[in-house]
């Protein structure tokens, strides 16, 4: 079963694994139907999840609704999850964005499509450049105030924002961030950089999104140029073209543990069979375990089409990655981390600062 873990500096327990409700409805051209959206939210639940992720815009607010429907009957068993900041309206300059009216505006229609009188956790879903960080926090602090929301988080989002947010929220002793989300997986790491180690600076739990890297690190694709990767999938949110030969040499050592371990195991992945004999690890699988073993409060958020896929991604929680694994995978998907990472580490720059005693110091720092 499902274990759980408290939501950065709450005493807030979820899941180990969220729910992400991006493919509930078809509105896009894509995702789940009601029907098979229903038996992936009960694949979820019937592992012990209670950790639901939507958004206002996702499939143009059907996710919203579908998940409402699906807690309707067991409303306070759920933390609940939902975002703002994409615009619902097009040609309307305010129905986006981070500032007051649109977060006021999209907390009363979610509420409406969710069937609920409050939200869990109300995510800042994308920083819009341009509202003052006081007006957010203040404004995010009145609807928890209110009783609309419980608690907030903040999501793709530059480091340096979310810090200045907390910062001043303690200031002020307005209700902080307890959560980050990111986009982090095998495939695109660069959130190691500042965003993770700001998180645990602050004590916030991650919950990362593209865990397996828009399919890639399923090992679907087999060349940089493969025909049947979508438009969506061939593109990394930061790094460009997400099939090339580097994601691809990941998705293969991805494939290469799982393979090892099948063997390890006398097991093989087999698709005819149903999901409920299948007991080979995909994978899907090892993506998902390297992320849920990294450093720091990760709580991967797993989404799925089907009940099948569901289950497949759930059975992550039954094993975990050895040492030598995590080494291996570490090794072919590292990235460089650029100044002033690289720089301050560099040897004779610890020397400088530290006399020739850094060996001596016990550092306890969570950040490192």
């Amino acid at each position: 079963m499902m274990r759980y873990k408290l939501l950065g500096n709450s005493g807030l327990r979820v899941s180990e694994l969220c729910l992400g409700a991006l493919t509930f409805g078809e509105d896009w051209g894509w995702g789940a139907s009601r029907e098979e959206s229903e038996r992936v939210f009960h694949a979820y639940v019937e592992r012990g999840g209670n950790f639901i992720d939507t958004a206002n815009k996702y499939n143009n607010g059907t996710s919203e609704v579908l998940t409402g429907e699906f807690i309707a009957g067991d409303r306070h068993r759920y933390v609940l999850a939902t975002k703002f900041a994409l615009s619902m309206h097009q040609g309307d300059p305010n129905s986006g964005g981070n500032h007051r009216k649109n977060l006021v505006r999209s907390l009363e229609d979610s509420l409406k499509r969710l069937k609920t009188d409050y939200i869990d956790l109300y995510w800042l879903h994308q920083w819009d450049s341009t509202t003052p960080v006081e007006e957010i926090m203040r404004a995010l602090d009145d609807q928890v105030s209110a009783g609309k929301i419980l608690y907030v988080g903040i999501s793709d989002t530059p480091a340096w924002v979310a810090s200045q947010a907390n910062t001043l929220a303690a200031l002020r002793g307005w209700t902080p961030f307890i959560g980050l989300q990111v986009e982090y997986s095998l495939i695109e790491r660069t959130a190691e950089r500042d965003l993770l180690p700001m998180a645990r600076s602050f004590g916030l739990a991650t919950t990362p999104w593209g865990v397996v890297g828009g399919g890639v690190l399923t090992g679907k694709y087999h060349t940089a140029a493969d025909p049947t990767a979508p438009p969506d999938s061939k593109r990394s949110v930061v790094n460009g073209p997400r099939v090339n030969e580097r994601t691809l040499a990941i998705a293969a050592e991805v494939q290469a543990v799982a393979t090892e371990i099948n063997e390890a195991n006398g097991t093989e992945i087999n698709e005819a069979k149903s999901t409920a004999t299948v007991a080979a690890v995909s994978p899907a699988q090892v993506a998902l375990n390297w992320v849920r073993q990294q450093p720091g409060q990760i709580i991967p958020i797993v989404g799925a089409r089907t009940a099948k896929q569901a289950a497949d991604n759930l059975a992550c929680l039954d094993w975990s990655l050895d040492d030598d694994q995590l080494r291996r995978l570490d090794q072919i998907s590292r990235i460089e981390m650029g100044f002033p990472h690289e720089f301050i580490n560099l040897p004779r720059i610890v020397e400088q600062r530290h006399g020739g005693t850094q060996h001596l110091l016990d550092n306890h720092h969570p950040w490192r």
